[in-house]
């Protein structure tokens, strides 16, 4: 009959134009260096033609996908080839093994997206604009098509940094959550940190969920201008969403009110209107906060645990804590600067200050490569290449006082890069006051090219920040 030769044509066709395409590959990859004469042959863009023509003439189709979605009364009709499409998904092999029709059901956002989906059967290959990530992804972990469902994850994890209109990050987190994607949730969530003032001041953050915002909290890594700003966003997001008084006061316990200094504490206290109708909650915090910034560090050390998060700052950008530094030509000679920072974040240390200097050379070499001197007059100095140092940063205490007893310094390097246009934190780098050197600093950055990723219009960017750690030097009394 005429439907069962057309069947017999379509499969034998896709099935030497897939022979054609693994000849072809196979070619490429056989080892030609014995021979002078031999050369690749490479019609494999033509045969790709071939194969985006036969989907959309339908020539010798032997099946056919009916999609339908609620937004649409009417099936888009996709003529296919069974032998294709089960090569490439194991669910389409087995909905066309007994059965040449086939009607699929998809949300709105899917079904916009099938007829992409099924080129990149055909093609191998799609493109993909920032809202079509998730349906696409979606599509691919439905119908198993395992290395799209990878190509589309690392698209997400690769332009987190994209701009968009209404924020595209929180989204995905909250997909990756949904699809247990550990890799893509981890990659949204360092994002967020290290560039969340960016995101406070977005759509997306209305968007946020309870669980995302408690994550959130409980780090120390945020980079922001301060705790103020912090709190600021977080009474917006609880005045937009009116969650339970439960996760209400979760979240307000969240905040490092020993962060915020007392003349804002208070102003915050009169005119808060989140906070007013919460002070049941945070009022033991609230009064901690004030006893921390009117004492000295170590008298207030006998009577409270300061050893915890509370008492931690996390990466503000704010003048007191720490300076940026542009580096012009990073790759050419050693730099250095200095600059002062405030002791600790309570009151009682607000007059006093540390001045810090840093030290950058873009080629320092490790002992194992720098210049060995021999006794020998022809090999007296071992050759070295530049490109085998890396470039190290040093900072130290310019001074040192009574005053430091109790506190330590936690240090943390911003790196600065420019993606998709925007100046985003790609690296946080962070070391204590054990080490005056940061570990791996941009150990695998090139910044003798002019294109490196880790520069700026030829300048390095860096954002320096000092954190002072309190610590107990007295058993605290119970």
């Amino acid at each position: 009959s005429r439907p069962g030769a057309t069947r017999r044509w379509g499969c034998a066709a896709a099935f030497l134009l897939l022979l054609l395409l693994l000849t072809v590959r196979a070619a490429q990859k056989s080892d030609l260096s014995g021979d002078t004469t031999a050369a690749t042959i490479n019609h494999s863009l033509t045969l790709l033609q071939r194969l985006q023509e036969l989907l959309q003439n339908g020539n010798g189709s032997d099946s056919v996908l009916r999609v339908r979605s609620a937004a649409s009364d009417e099936a888009k009709v996709f003529h296919t080839h069974q032998l294709l499409l089960s090569l490439q998904s194991e669910v389409f092999e087995s909905l066309l093994r007994n059965q040449s029709v086939v009607t699929l059901h998809e949300p709105p956002e899917t079904a916009a997206l099938f007829e992409k989906f099924i080129r990149y059967l055909y093609c191998g290959g799609v493109s993909i604009l920032l809202h079509q990530a998730i349906p696409l992804h979606q599509l691919a972990s439905k119908y198993r098509v395992w290395g799209l469902q990878r190509g589309v994850a690392e698209y997400m994890r690769t332009h987190l940094a994209s701009e968009s209109s209404q924020g595209h990050v929180v989204g995905w987190y909250h997909y990756a959550v949904r699809v247990g994607d550990a890799a893509l949730q981890e990659s949204c969530l360092q994002f967020l940190a290290w560039n969340l003032s960016a995101v406070l001041g977005s759509a997306e953050w209305g968007s946020v969920s309870v669980e995302l915002l408690l994550l959130l909290l409980e780090r120390s890594d945020l980079v922001l201008h301060s705790e103020l700003e912090l709190y600021t966003a977080v009474e917006g997001w609880l005045s937009r969403r009116q969650p339970e008084a439960p996760v209400a006061e979760r979240v307000l316990r969240a905040i490092r009110y020993p962060m915020i200094a007392p003349s804002q504490l208070f102003r915050l206290q009169a005119q808060s209107a989140v906070l007013a109708r919460h002070r049941g909650a945070v009022q033991d915090l609230l009064f901690q906060a004030f006893q921390f910034h009117a004492a000295s560090p170590l008298h207030f050390a006998k009577y409270f645990d300061v050893n915890c998060s509370m008492f931690l700052p996390r990466n503000y950008l704010a003048p007191s804590w720490g300076s940026q530094w542009v580096i012009t030509n990073p790759a050419r000679d050693d730099r250095s600067t200095s600059f002062q920072t405030q002791l600790g974040p309570s009151s009682h240390d607000s007059g006093k200050r540390v001045t810090w200097n840093v030290l950058f050379s873009p080629r320092w070499l490790p002992v194992s490569l720098r210049p060995v001197y021999s006794d020998s007059v022809s090999s007296a100095i071992q050759p070295v290449r530049i490109e085998d140092g890396r470039p190290r940063l040093v900072i130290t205490p310019a001074m040192s006082s009574p005053d430091f007893a109790g506190v330590s310094f936690q240090k943390t390097v911003l790196v600065g890069v420019r993606q998709q246009g925007r100046v985003l934190v790609k690296h946080a780098y962070s070391f204590h006051q054990s080490s005056d050197e940061a570990p791996d600093f941009l150990a695998h950055a090139d910044l003798q090219k002019r294109t490196s990723e880790y520069l700026i219009d030829n300048s390095l960017h860096l954002h320096i920040i000092i954190k002072p750690v309190y610590h107990s030097l007295i058993k605290v009394k119970k």
